[in-house]
């Protein structure tokens, strides 16, 4: 009988121990960066490094990093090969989630709540620690398979709020450029975690499903990977982030 009771109690404990490892597995925080940048910018080539500097550094840490090349900058002598007006966008809307006008370059908001500049690495890192130090509610998993020049993203998302959105970035993880007119004129400059295309999924339809994704013509699964987050789009605040 006692032999019984004393391998109840150890059952007891192990579960118990499981318990709480898979609560804190589920709930561990995350970062994700999001660096507003143009080739255009003499302020931004510092940001770039530092951000690929934290993207190698924290890459076993549930810190992503995504680059997005804005187009405001294309008019003052040198056409980024990167920007996107979309992007130029997101970093509007933003502006008004947080209520920060105007926008500028290099600008990186963590989580969607907290923006900092690009290049003040201190600034940054506090962040960071900041955003890992709080619990996730929200659930995400991501499964890709590519199918010829698209790609194909199995999504199953719990625990979102209304208005909330999938985003889905396939990002190229490095790039150099050669500049020649603008501000950085007559620098090659080096790019890290670049945002080539960003798709939105409607999580009000269905949380769980497969999304058709248009790939850039020089995709590869070497040079390139998939970063899913879902975003609450009444007050800009990320819920979750994935790697593919």
């Amino acid at each position: 009988m006692k032999k019984i009771k004393l391998l109840s109690g150890f059952v007891m404990l192990f579960l118990l121990i499981g318990n709480s490892i898979f609560s804190q597995n589920n709930s561990k925080g995350f970062a994700l960066l999001e660096l507003y940048t143009s080739e255009g910018c003499s302020s931004c080539p510092p940001a770039d490094e530092l951000l690929g500097k934290i993207q190698n550094e924290y890459r076993d840490k549930n810190v992503f990093v995504l680059a997005y090349h804005v187009d405001y900058w294309d008019k003052q002598g040198w056409k980024d090969i990167f920007s996107n007006p979309d992007f130029t966008k997101r970093q509007y809307d933003y502006a008004q989630f947080m209520g920060k006008e105007p926008i500028y370059t290099p600008q990186v908001i963590i989580n969607g709540k907290t923006d900092f500049i690009g290049s003040q690495e201190t600034s940054l890192r506090n962040g960071i620690k900041s955003a890992l130090s709080k619990p996730v509610s929200t659930s995400l998993s991501l499964e890709a398979n590519q199918n010829a020049n698209s790609l194909s993203v199995n999504y199953n998302v719990e625990g979102t709020s209304k208005n909330s959105r999938l985003l889905i970035a396939i990002v190229q993880k490095e790039a150099k450029s050669n500049v020649k007119r603008g501000e950085n004129a007559n620098r090659v400059l080096s790019h890290y975690q670049i945002v080539r295309n960003l798709q939105s999924v409607d999580l009000n339809k269905t949380k769980k499903g497969t999304a058709a994704i248009h790939l850039p013509k020089n995709y590869n699964t070497q040079d390139f990977e998939i970063i899913g987050f879902v975003q609450d789009m009444n007050s800009g605040a990320i819920l979750g982030v994935k790697r593919a």
